[in-house]
Formats: C-alpha cells, structure tokens, sequence
C-alpha cells in the first residue's frame, strides 16, 4: 500500500509542528495589532478579509499549540520539555489577543461567556503542561511569571467582550434607581399638621439643573476649535448618545444642551466631533480600551509587562545546558516578540483620544513635554481637507477602471484601492477629505452605484469597447465560450454574484465639503420648527414631503407629493423612482447646462447614487424601511436590460440610453398597461423626470432637498445596532448623519421629562 504522505514529510513535521504553530501565532498577533485598526478607515473587501482570516487563524493557532504542546509532553529529553511548558504561556498570552481588537463583528461580544469557559479550560491545559515538568524545570520562574501574564491578558479580552456585550452595554447607561421623596412619611407629616389644625401646604422646591460646562464654552465663530476640545465634547455626548445603540430614551434636557452646542457649531467642527465620537463607539465595542483605560487596567497592564520583561531577564541568566540551539533562538524571539507587542500597545494606548480625557484641566493647556506629542498627534489625526479640480479628460460616466492592472490593485492594496473617477463638473473645483490615510478615523469615502450603468455594462458589447473592470469578465466568458447568462449563472452558484458587483459597479468618492455643509445646514434650518413635538414627529416620518409642502417653490411642486408619500408609494419605490429620475435628469440635459457649476446638480447625484448603493449593497442598514427593495430593483433592472437590448446600447451609452427612456411615451400610466406583477418603475421614474423639467428653475435645488430628506429618513429609521456594526467597515455617511440628526434632536428617541423639583412641606404661623 502506497503511503500519500512520504515518511520524510511525516518526521519534518513531527519535529517542527509545534515550532512551526507557535511562531504562526506569533506572527498573526503582530499583523493584527498593526493591521486591525484599518478596518475602520476603509471598506476594502480584501482587506476586510485579512484581517478576519487573522482573527479566525490567531485563535486556532493558539488553541492547536496548547493541545499539540500537551500531547508531546514526555516525548523526547527532559530538557526540551522544560522548555514546551515554557512556550504554553505564550499561547496563553496569544489567546488574549491585541488591543486593538477584541471582537471582528458585534456579535462576537454576546459570546463572552464562551471566552470566559476557554479562558477557564486553557489555564487548566496549560497548568497541567507545567506540573508534568516538575519538579527538575530549572525555568520555572520564567514560566510562572509568563504564565501570570498570559491569564492576565486573556482576562482583559474576555472583561472587554463582556462590557461590550449589549446587555451590560445598556446596564452601564443606565443610573441609580430614584424612588423619590418618601411619600409615606411626608404625608403622615401632613395629615399630623392637619389634624392639628396647623396651616400646611406642600411646596415644591426646584433643584440645580445638571448643565454640560462645555456648553458655555464655544461660541460661533469662524475659529476652527482645538483638537483637544473636540475630543473633550466628543466624548461627553458619547457617554450620552451611545444609548441610542441600546435604544435607551434620553431626556429633553440632554437634546437641548446637545443642540445648542451644534448650532453653534460649523459644519466642519461639527463633523470633527462626530467622527471623533463614533470612533470612541469603535475603541468601545471592538477593542480593550474601557478594559486598559482605568486604574485596574493600568496596574495589570504594568503587571503584564512587567512579567513578561522579568521572565526575559531570568531566561537569559538560567544554564541552557541540554536544550536545543533552535529552541533556544525561538524562545528569545517569543520573549522579544511578546516584549515588542506589549510596547506598540502602549504606544497605543498613550496616543489615543482615550488618554486625552484622563488628563486634568491643567495638563490639557500646558504644553508640557508630555503634551506636546499628544497634542501634534491629534493634529494629524483632525480632518484636512483639500482642493481637487477633476480633469476635463475624465471619463463621462465615471467607469474608467484600468482594466485588470486596476483589478490586481483593488485585490492585493488597499492603499491603491482603484477609485473610479467622479461625476463632478469639470469646470468646477471643490474641497474633499484627504485626511493621512494612516491618521483617518473613518474611510471618509462615500460610495455610489448607478441602476442605468449596472443595466448596461451587463449588456454584450465589443471587448475594444470597454475600458473598465468589467474586461475581465468578457475576457473569461470568452474563454470559456459562454453566454452572459451562463456566466452569471456560474457566478450565482459560487455565491460571488454580489461581491463581483460590488467591485465592478460600486464607485467611492471623498466626502466633498460643500455636500457635507449642504446636509447640515438642511438639519439647522429644520431646528425652529423642532421646537413643536407635533412637528418634530412630521420632520422625524418625512422623506422629501416636508421641504415640498413646507417651503416656497417658485413652480407647482404638488404634481411630486405622490412620488414621496406613504399614502402614495413606499420608501424603496420612491427612493427607486427619484434615483432613476435624477439619472435621467442628469443625463439630458444640454451641453451649456451640464458646463454650468450647479451644486444642487451634483449634490442630487451624489446622494441619489449613495441611497441606491445602500439599497442593493447594504441592505442590513436598509431593511427596516426597504420593504420589497431588492425585489423592486431586479425587476426594474430586468426592464431597463430589455429596453435596453432593443435599443442595441451597451457600456458607455448612459447618455443615450436615458435620452431614449425619456423619449418614451408615457401619456398612460405603465400599470394600467403591465398591471402589478412586475415591480419595475423604469418608466414611472420616466414620468417622475418629465414633472421635474417642467419646473425648470428650482428643480435641481428641489431635488437636492428631497435627497436629503431621504437619506435622513433612512438614517433616523436603520438600527442602531446597525450603524454601530458599520462603524467596523470604514464607517458610512449615513451614520453621521444619524448621530447629526441626534445632536439636533431630530430622532424620536427623546420623551422623558426629567424631574428637577423636591417637595417640601410649610408650615403657617
């Protein structure tokens, strides 16, 4: 019988499985404190996937050194055993993983308590390593004070998974219980006085508000507000507003303080805060930071660190006699590795906005030698932004890829992560995001996808035709002689059908400074009219009917009103209908108009490509309000293909492919002549767009309102959990406007009247 597995292959590996485990482990603990914190500063797919694969593999190694450790413990010399009791602390420290993440998906938090029965099973495992080496183990002290560090760190990781945990995440938001004046006993007082015919009444007697001093502190002007400022205010809203993720109710009073703040806010420093808040979410929920800034943390980090460096400097002065050289070599570098680890997180954890709110009022102004790299290191964290003036060259219809050198570029860099070029006028500059890529807090990206372009580039065209990502495919289907529906039957059944979408029709823009301004001063104008609890819920359910029936048009805007309505149509066909409206809009208008700066042009087609890429591709964060959206949008695309197919256009032709639905007669409604069966409002969007170019003047700047509207609709209506989910990805654009919306007071999530009186009974003369 023919052995699959050579002998030689078989005793190479029995020699070198555990050395080989062990230094895996270590090396996936370096990538993921180094690697994991880029998983908030972009959305990269492949990237996203390293750093999951490394979270998965560093437990699994871990847990397969230890068992492989146990196993082989009694095979061999004696002395070579000292020394695997010795590595299985390191393991154990392994198990406790980076700072920098704790959990890879909020779910992960729930199952702390299995962290905690591992925790329990592998110091067993690992006791039980060491008591077979003695006694004779002459680096017993190293192994101890490994051993006490290792328990340590995996008890940093499970406490930091419990506090994340969304059950002991609202239990920490909420206060004392109140029961209140003693009824009883002030009403005996009172009836005792009235039975003696006293003259009594029952006082109320208020109390000193709780007041944010950080309120009083910023005033409106054009002074852009310290970092250290911003990380301060950041984090007194997010001790706050962090209940909106476990849905607990705030009070008027906490909205109020929070609103006057940001009207007196720019848009800039607003945003500033917000990102600055999310990120502490972040720190919260996915790493060990509430674990490591506090005093207990301190005193086990300074323990952790501290034994580890202790059992480096026994190890090096006990007789290494009878171990092997190898051995030897590969301690050392799990002694300075774990060294070198402990040392970046300190790093870590000293430039950190976490390390901002421990210092005192005093060490914040001074600029002491201690300040001062604090303080530079948040400068390059603040947002920068810059100015970009697109060149006239750019491609039309934003697709240019690159081809497969673009492909390898998405796949295997995320820092040259293919970025397909913006539909911006090109007469017209404007400010984006360009924070340092290392120093970003968020991906500060805001991606779009377009139905008329996915309907087309799925259309058979010439190969010498197609200057973009999608070559590739046509390249393989070529190949392989398949027809386009064989191949997307083959990517269907390999479940890549929506990954390969996503890379080839999902564009990313910077967040443009007019846009964000443009949102928030939206929010601001609706403030006066938020004072109203009745009109605040009408601003809170509104997606496009409040600005058309509330502000002054100068054309008649009541033929819109049924496209934004509940009554009317839902959200996901009337977000479906003003999309494809918007495109055909855009996409037929006249030479000189499309030269003409417009920012309400481009700021309805950033938010209307926005919305669909949310609809299709981030359907968690719109399932509480999309209802039948994927279904609307496939048979719609099914429409627009078919139409499409007839017309004989194909990749490149959005122009004339939205020149010919408009030239479409749709003087009957599409349902009376299709019926209901097919979802698709192709051509109700058609009738939409038609209604939007007779009012000539201000359709640009009333649809640009009604996309905002939208997206704070969606914004105010996703889960919260959702958006703290998000937050892991490279964060959304809807999230800050969600926690925008919130330090406005325009979510629905404000209803208790807190009480600041205390009654007090008077007694007449």
């Amino acid at each position: 019988m023919v052995n699959p597995i050579p002998t030689s292959v078989k005793r190479l590996w029995e020699k070198w499985n555990i050395r080989t485990i062990i230094l895996f482990s270590l090396t996936m603990q370096a990538f993921l404190i180094l690697a994991s914190p880029l998983r908030k500063r972009t959305g990269n797919k492949f990237v996203m996937f390293l750093i999951w694969s490394g979270y998965l593999l560093a437990d699994w190694a871990a847990n397969f050194g230890v068992g492989h450790i146990s196993s082989n413990q009694g095979n061999g010399n004696g002395k070579n055993n000292y020394l695997l009791a010795f590595w299985a602390p390191f393991l154990l420290l392994h198990l406790g993983g980076p700072d920098t993440i704790t959990a890879f998906a909020l779910e992960d938090n729930e199952l702390w308590l299995r962290h905690l029965l591992g925790l329990i099973a592998q110091v067993c495992a690992t006791l039980y390593v060491f008591i077979q080496t003695v006694p004779g183990n002459n680096i017993w002290i190293p192994t101890v004070l490994l051993f006490l560090a290792g328990i340590t760190k995996y008890a940093e990781r499970t406490r930091a998974l419990y506090l994340a945990s969304l059950s002991s995440f609202r239990e920490s938001m909420l206060t004392e219980p109140d029961p209140g004046p003693n009824y009883a006993k002030l009403m005996e007082e009172y009836s005792s006085k009235k039975d003696a015919r006293l003259p009594t009444i029952i006082h109320m007697t208020a109390e000193p508000r709780k007041e944010f001093k950080l309120s009083n502190s910023v005033k409106k002007n054009d002074k852009e507000m310290d970092q250290i400022e911003v990380v301060d205010h950041a984090y007194q809203y997010y001790k706050i507003f962090k209940g909106l993720i476990v849905d607990i109710i705030l009070s008027f009073l906490e909205r109020n303080q929070s609103r006057e703040l940001f009207s007196k806010l720019s848009a800039e420093d607003a945003l500033r805060i917000i990102e600055v808040e999310l990120n502490f979410l972040y720190e919260a929920l996915y790493t060990k930071v509430i674990v490591v800034h506090s005093k207990w943390g301190h005193l086990f980090r300074f323990l952790s660190f501290g034994s580890t460096a202790a059992g480096l400097g026994v190890f090096i002065s006990v007789d290494k006699d009878g171990f092997e050289s190898v051995d030897v070599i590969l301690t050392y570098i799990l002694l300075g590795g774990a060294i070198a680890l402990d040392a970046i997180a300190m790093f870590m954890v000293f430039f950190s906005d976490w390390t901002v709110i421990g210092l005192d009022a005093k060490s914040k102004k001074s600029n002491s030698i201690w300040i001062r790299p604090l303080r530079k290191f948040l400068e390059w964290k603040n947002p920068k932004w810059s100015k970009v003036v697109p060149s006239k060259s750019s491609s039309d219809d934003g697709s240019s890829q690159g081809g497969l050198l673009s492909l390898l570029k998405r796949c295997f860099c995320c820092l040259c992560k293919s970025k397909k070029v913006e539909k911006i006028n090109p007469l017209k500059d404007y400010m984006v995001l360009s924070t340092p890529w290392l120093f970003r807090r968020w991906s500060q990206s805001v991606s779009a996808s377009n139905l008329v372009t996915y309907c087309l580039h799925n259309l058979p065209k010439p190969i010498h035709e197609v200057d973009n990502i999608y070559q590739v495919h046509l390249w393989f289907r070529k190949a392989l002689q398949l027809s386009g529906r064989g191949w997307d039957k083959i990517i269907e059944k390999l479940g890549a059908k929506d990954f390969l979408d996503e890379i080839n029709h999902v564009t990313h823009r910077k967040l443009n400074l007019k846009l964000w301004r443009y949102i928030f001063n939206e929010m601001e104008s609706k403030l006066s009219d938020a004072e109203d609890e009745e009109i605040l819920s009408h601003i809170c359910s509104a997606r496009g009917e409040y600005v058309l029936k509330e502000r002054v048009w100068e054309g008649d805007v009541s033929k819109l009103i049924p496209y934004v309505t509940d009554d009317e149509v839902t959200y996901d066909e009337s977000l479906l209908l003003w999309h494809i409206a918007t495109e055909l809009c855009y996409n037929s208008q006249s030479v000189e108009e499309s030269l003409k700066p417009n920012d309400d042009r481009e700021f309805s087609k950033i938010l209307s490509e926005y919305m669909i890429y949310l609809l299709v591709f981030q359907p968690t964060m719109m399932s509480a309000v999309a209802g039948i959206g994927q279904i609307r949008y496939r048979d719609t695309c099914a429409e627009a293909k078919k139409f499409f197919t007839r017309m004989e256009l194909g990749p490149g032709d959005e122009k004339k492919a939205c020149s010919s639905i408009m030239n479409v007669n749709t003087e009957v409604k599409p349902v009376t002549v299709k019926g209901d069966r097919s979802k698709s409002v192709l051509f109700d969007a058609c009738i939409l767009a038609k209604q939007l170019n007779e009012i000539s003047e201000e359709k640009w700047k009333i649809m640009s309102a009604v996309w905002v509207e939208m997206l704070c609709y969606a914004a105010s209506h996703c889960r919260p959990e959702t958006h703290a989910q998000q937050v892991s990805k490279g964060g959304e654009l809807i999230t800050f406007v969600w926690l925008l919306m919130a330090h406005f007071g325009l979510v629905d999530q404000f209803q208790i009247n807190e009480g600041h009186a205390r009654a007090k009974l008077i007694v007449g003369k």
